[in-house]
C-alpha cells in the first residue's frame, strides 16, 4: 500500500489550498481516512477524519474553515482548506489505517 499526498505549497493568509491523497495497491477502500499535521515544534495532530459512511470529524482549529471528502471509489480523498491562518503552517499527512503518506508542507504567510 502506498499513500501519496499532494497539494501543498505556499499561500498567503485567507487564502486556500486543496491537498489530495491517493492510495496505490489496494484491493479495498479503507473504512476511515484522515489528515494529519505536524508543526515545527509540536506534535502531529489529527486535522480531519472522513468515514466510508461520510461523517467527517475535525479539529477545533480548523472546524468550519477546512472540509474533508472522498471520492466514491474511496481510494482518493481530499482536504479543502479555506481561510487559511499562519498557525496552520504544517506538514500534512493523509493517514488511513495503519499507512501514511509522506507529507506534503503547506506555509501562510501572514
Amino acid at each position: 500500500v502506498q499513500l501519496q499526498a499532494s497539494g501543498g505549497g505556499l499561500v498567503q493568509a485567507g487564502g486556500s489550498l486543496r491537498l489530495s491523497c491517493t492510495a496505490y495497491f489496494i484491493s479495498r477502500s479503507f473504512n476511515a481516512v484522515a489528515w494529519y499535521r505536524q508543526a515545527p515544534g509540536k506534535e502531529r495532530e489529527e486535522v480531519a477524519k472522513i468515514t466510508s459512511g461520510s461523517v467527517t470529524s475535525y479539529a477545533d482549529s480548523v472546524r468550519g474553515r477546512f472540509t474533508i471528502s472522498r471520492d466514491n471509489a474511496g481510494k482518493t480523498w481530499y482536504l479543502q482548506m479555506n481561510s487559511l491562518k499562519p498557525e496552520d503552517t504544517a506538514v500534512y499527512y493523509c493517514k488511513a489505517a495503519s499507512f501514511w503518506g509522506r507529507g506534503t508542507l503547506v506555509t501562510v504567510s501572514s
